[in-house]
């Protein structure tokens, strides 16, 4: 095969091993030019390099399922052009208070009990306050405590912050760095790509698992979603552990709301760039999910997703719910991922 579809340099041949034990390498860099070739393999071929970099690190046949809660729901001050929590956008969308104890360890107890093994909570803040932090941190140990993984997404992170939700037992942070460097102004003004890649180091900084991806299907170009995975594969000092590919839910009031359709063959290429680019990290398939087909959702599984949000909402759009859910999978022969320590 033609050298001029790897990263500048060769990477090293992982051996493979258990995915739960693993911590992502600090792999050799992916230029973009070197991911938007893989871009421009002919499909076929795409799908069967990411089938074979997915079967050698992970069981082709496993699906983690996590749950997303929107523990505090509309009223962000940033004006993300997605965002239907955002204050800058009329969605109808009502602003609340972040949610009690006793409300998130009911939602946990029902994730777990319909087989989600994570649970991540988001609330709609540009960045917590200190006061934030610590009620949040206490939610991540109600989670715990019910036994499964527990995943935060609060905004930018500031001094501290990162290490007093690792003390409750946060295993991850969500922040997702949304598209490329080149096109993220024109679809977000209120914080800079930097401020992402700063509380994405405070993360990494404390110990705790990176969550981190994108959206597709926002009007970028090809070039600039392979510009987006090389972003996220070149993180230092690894790429994430957890990578959410998210296609764009068009909501009315939002300015990206009449955004025209991504051809769903591209999403499931963007699926397969991100498995053979970053070939420990779980891949998953989030917002957008609904409006897929389920013949599109066998052909991200085959091109190396292995984690789906699992649940009838996510955040404030709607998801496929769990009886659709398991119903696919038990049509392509999949199983859950029962336990997150195996």
């Amino acid at each position: 095969m033609s050298s001029t579809l790897t990263p500048e340099f060769q990477p090293v041949r992982l051996v493979a091993r258990s995915p739960a034990l693993s911590t992502p390498p600090a792999a050799a860099r992916w230029s973009v030019q070197a991911v938007a070739d893989l871009f421009e393999l002919p499909f076929a071929e795409l799908l069967y390099r990411a089938q074979s970099v997915h079967r050698e690190h992970f069981d082709p046949t496993e699906v983690e399922l996590a749950t997303l809660l929107s523990v505090k729901t509309g009223g962000c001050p940033e004006d993300c052009g997605y965002c239907p929590q955002s204050v800058h956008f009329d969605t109808g969308l009502e602003a609340g208070k972040l949610m009690g104890v006793d409300a998130v360890r009911e939602a946990a107890q029902r994730a777990k009990q319909a087989g989600a093994t994570r649970f991540c909570m988001g609330a709609a803040w540009r960045a917590p306050k200190d006061r934030d932090v610590q009620a949040v941190a206490e939610l991540v140990r109600t989670v715990k405590a019910e036994g499964l993984e527990a995943c935060a997404t609060l905004g930018m992170l500031g001094e501290g912050h990162a290490e007093t939700l690792r003390d409750a037992g946060l295993d991850y942070y969500n922040h997702n760095l949304d598209s490329a460097p080149d096109f993220y102004g024109e679809i977000i003004s209120t914080r800079d790509y930097q401020d992402r890649l700063d509380t994405l180091a405070r993360v990494r900084g404390a110990g705790v698992k990176v969550c981190c991806g994108g959206i597709v299907g926002l009007g970028e170009s090809r070039l600039q979603r392979a510009a987006l995975v090389a972003e996220l594969a070149n993180l230092t000092p690894a790429y994430p552990e957890s990578v959410p590919i998210n296609h764009l839910v068009k909501v009315p009031g939002t300015p990206l709301a009449e955004q025209p359709d991504l051809d769903p063959l591209e999403f499931v290429r963007t699926i397969a760039v991100a498995r053979i680019t970053m070939p420990l990290a779980r891949v998953r398939l989030s917002a957008g999910r609904q409006a897929m087909s389920d013949a599109v959702q066998a052909l991200c599984f085959a091109a190396g997703a292995n984690s789906i949000f699992y649940g009838e909402k996510l955040l404030t759009t709607g998801n496929p719910d769990v009886d659709a859910d398991r119903a696919l999978l038990q049509r392509l022969g999949m199983k859950p991922r029962h336990s997150f320590g195996a």
